[in-house]
């Protein structure tokens, strides 16, 4: 594992409380298998999801005076998802820093994907602690809010969800509908499998470790399904 001295470079921030960034990087399953190491990042990730909402829901407010609530909503959802943070995560090496448990370390695609969404959430709470507002904001404006404009420009800020809806209304005129299949798991890591249906044929299934996670999901499956991707 490389020293995080080394991200803070690549990353542009520095810290004051080197221990928050520790934890910005520690899975729950490395501390379940490591007693006594500290504090693993939930807490922190539920604070920087909180200030990556805030610092994108202003930027976007400003940069685009003209557009409407509704494409706002999914210009933010765009860049707050899982792939556009994984990928960020991505670029900046996060994965070389994880501490992980052996089990979680073999996790690869969707799996390490969520987990490397959420330390990117837990390195924006980790600075907003150690640094304030500003702080966490300059990192967010520096990683994440410049990948809006790509995202604009190739229409992916169109979500799967309305993707799949437009066609399915285009093609069979019938608005798809979503039911819970089952939960599983705690409360903190719970996992959910939703069904996308055209009236009441199921098209298919999705995951997630949230409602709506699993519904984007299962609209991407059920664009594969139908051929309309």
């Amino acid at each position: 594992m490389k020293e995080f001295s080394i991200f803070e470079e690549k990353a542009g921030i520095s810290f004051t409380d080197k221990n928050l960034l520790k934890r910005a990087f520690t899975h729950r399953s490395f501390i379940n298998e490591n007693k006594g190491h500290g504090e693993h990042n939930e807490r922190l990730e539920f604070l920087g999801d909180a200030v990556l909402e805030l610092v994108i829901t202003d930027y976007l407010f400003r940069k685009y005076p003209e557009t409407t609530e509704g494409e706002l909503t999914l210009y933010r959802a765009s860049l707050v998802n899982t792939q556009t943070l994984a990928s960020v995560a991505i670029t900046l090496d996060i994965n070389e820093y994880l501490l992980l448990s052996k089990g979680e370390a073999k996790d690869t695609g969707k799996a390490r994907d969520h987990i490397l969404a959420n330390t990117v959430e837990s390195v924006i709470g980790a600075l907003y602690l150690d640094g304030g507002y500003e702080s966490s904001k300059g990192f967010v404006m520096a990683h994440i809010s410049p990948l809006i404009d790509t995202i604009v420009e190739d229409g992916s800020w169109i979500d799967s969800k309305s993707r799949f809806q437009e066609k399915a209304q285009e093609v069979v005129s019938v608005t798809p509908t979503y039911n819970t299949i089952r939960e599983v798991g705690p409360d903190h890591d719970k996992k959910f499998t939703i069904g996308v249906y055209l009236g009441k044929e199921e098209i298919a299934q999705g995951t997630g470790n949230s409602k709506q996670e699993a519904e984007q999901s299962a609209a991407l499956a059920g664009l594969e399904a139908k051929g309309w991707e």
